[in-house]
């Protein structure tokens, strides 16, 4: 598996997403995700991208779990702030807010360096903006905690271009994580959350002229690019992807549909329609790991021959060419 260059660190390609390690997704098992994290050592995947927000916490701790007893400077551990939570009595569940203040970061890193049982976080990336903290001070306090030794780079996710460029004005940023996959190129929405940035068209051009890595999550359009959806009863009432309007609903058809063809395509070329997907962004320079959540073994070997196996540009270019003739968002 080919390695990607994340300033002084050495990245394998394909990235390991926690957030089905939360428990968010169908019959999550914690011992087979800490058997998937050991599997995907084994076969060179060292990036692993988490966030308290996952699971409560519950993800962070399954991470650090699995990567007790393993060389630390063997895997590059990646999480993020900004969205912290805690029980609402009013609502009586536990509810997140956005906050990006100084005192909320320290306390964030503190909590997530114990849930991973780590010294160092490699790259803490700031989860969702906070409209209501000045940029200047959210990035002060990320180089006070870098000049601590308790992160090493800084990453963003889901911001706008204009916030991005203040906050560089503060601190060195490493990468940009956003939504990205071969239907969703420049998505307007994420869950019905409204996104600041156009991811192809606007965010990788920007990556490309200061040198950040783009960290794609939903490689794979939380599944449906594998080409194994229905038309309904994908979900059970447990999963979070049963909230995306894209999966679910009148939405539904058309991307089914689109994913249905790419399906037929790939198919007809004797490759796995995912298999198309991963190598579709890892063909992109601008892209760093990509971040593909699994929750077990199979899923771990399987990406990862889909990482290592190159695929013809014709058989990309005609996938985007499909993509492009459905004209979705």
């Amino acid at each position: 598996m080919e390695n990607k260059i994340i300033n002084d660190l050495q990245v394998s390609s394909l990235g390991f997403g926690c957030w089905a390690m939360g428990g968010t997704w169908n019959n999550v098992n914690d011992n087979e995700s800490i058997a998937a994290v050991h599997r995907a050592i084994d076969v060179g995947v060292n990036f692993f991208d988490t966030a308290p927000i996952y699971g409560k916490g519950h993800s962070e701790i399954i991470l650090g779990k699995a990567l007790k007893g393993i060389e630390r400077d063997k895997v590059i551990v990646a999480t993020k702030c900004g969205l912290p939570f805690a029980y609402s009595p009013e609502l009586g569940r536990v509810k997140s807010r956005h906050d990006l203040s100084k005192e909320s970061i320290f306390a964030e890193v503190d909590d997530s360096l114990s849930r991973l049982g780590t010294e160092y976080i490699d790259l803490y990336q700031l989860h969702w903006p906070d409209p209501n903290t000045p940029i200047v001070e959210t990035g002060e306090a990320l180089r006070e905690l870098q000049r601590q030794g308790k992160i090493r780079n800084v990453g963003v996710s889901n911001f706008s271009i204009d916030m991005t460029r203040e906050l560089m004005k503060v601190i060195d940023l490493a990468t940009y994580q956003g939504l990205y996959n071969l239907i969703e190129q420049n998505p307007e929405h994420y869950h019905n959350i409204p996104l600041a940035y156009r991811a192809r068209s606007e965010v990788l051009p920007f990556c490309a002229e200061f040198n950040l890595k783009y960290l794609p999550y939903s490689p794979l359009m939380q599944g449906l690019l594998t080409g194994t959806f229905s038309e309904s009863n994908n979900f059970d009432s447990n999963d979070d992807r049963a909230a995306n309007p894209k999966l679910s609903g009148e939405a539904f058809k058309d991307y089914l549909a689109c994913a249905n063809e790419l399906s037929s395509f790939a198919k007809n070329v004797g490759v796995d329609l995912a298999h198309i997907a991963i190598q579709w962004l890892i063909n992109q320079q601008q892209v760093g790991p990509v971040i593909a959540g699994v929750y077990d073994v199979n899923h771990v070997e399987q990406n990862a021959r889909y990482a290592s196996t190159k695929i013809d540009n014709d058989v990309l270019d005609e996938a985007e060419r499909i993509v492009a003739g459905w004209k979705l968002t």
